[in-house]
């Protein structure tokens, strides 16, 4: 466990430690504030419970956003400045790396979301939720965010630069999305099982009106696990390259 920590503790300090880190949470934060203003709290009244559900629909695909993006660097740089034969020499396993660059990922995506707490807190000014919804609802957007992290974790690791990571990254959680688009347009039994895959709906949508789906945390937890172990696959295969 010491060895996850410390990969995690020196990426997360290679996030804030760069104005690289700081440019990407300014920028999401603008882009989620904005989001936020022009279509959660726009003119028309709307209940205090429907903001907050704006709020956690917009705020859970900029997150979305910034994890495939944060986690590009988390291999293909590694290769890109001759570090990952360090790493590779290491006494960690392929395992014990994948997991500490992706906590180190979330880690960065925690600070973003912490941030991001005043725009919930603007509806205390002219209505009223609660925290419980608040809290289900942070919840949603992290595991939403694990997800694509994981997903993010894993293009990095097949890429060997970080374009490429981001690209291999993007398409496959446009994948995810595009899946809630088609079970809209589908028919049975097409429709449930395209909605069952999307991010959305089906699994992300109960966290925004403050609900726990036990079935969306073992859905979330399941794609976290899958990516992260095809990317420590993917370790384990290029050391025999």
């Amino acid at each position: 466990m010491r060895g996850i920590f410390l990969v995690a503790r020196r990426d997360f300090a290679a996030y804030v430690n760069t104005i690289w880190g700081w440019v990407i949470l300014a920028l999401a934060l603008l882009l989620d504030g904005i989001l936020f203003n022009v279509i959660g709290m726009k003119g028309t009244a709307l209940y205090s419970s429907e903001v907050l559900k704006q709020f956690f629909y917009l705020s859970g695909g900029v997150t979305l956003a910034v994890g495939v993006f944060i986690t590009m660097r988390l291999f293909a740089e590694e290769r890109q400045t001759g570090t990952m034969v360090l790493l590779e020499a290491s006494p960690l396993s392929d395992a014990q790396l994948v997991t500490g660059k992706y906590l180190s990922a979330m880690m960065f995506i925690l600070l973003f979301q912490a941030l991001s707490l005043y725009m919930p807190a603007m509806i205390f000014v002219n209505g009223k939720v609660s925290y419980e919804e608040i809290a289900v609802g942070y919840l949603g957007v992290t595991l939403l965010a694990s997800a694509g992290v994981a997903i993010g974790t894993w293009a990095s690791s097949i890429s060997r630069n970080q374009i490429l990571a981001l690209v291999v990254g993007a398409v496959a959680v446009l994948f995810f999305i595009a899946c809630w688009m088609i079970s809209r347009k589908s028919d049975a039994p097409f429709k449930e099982l395209f909605s069952y895959v999307a991010f959305y709906d089906k699994q992300y949508a109960p966290f925004q009106e403050g609900k726990i789906n036990t079935e969306a945390l073992a859905y979330f937890a399941s794609v976290t696990f899958g990516f992260l172990l095809l990317a420590t696959q993917s370790l384990s295969a290029r050391r025999w390259e």
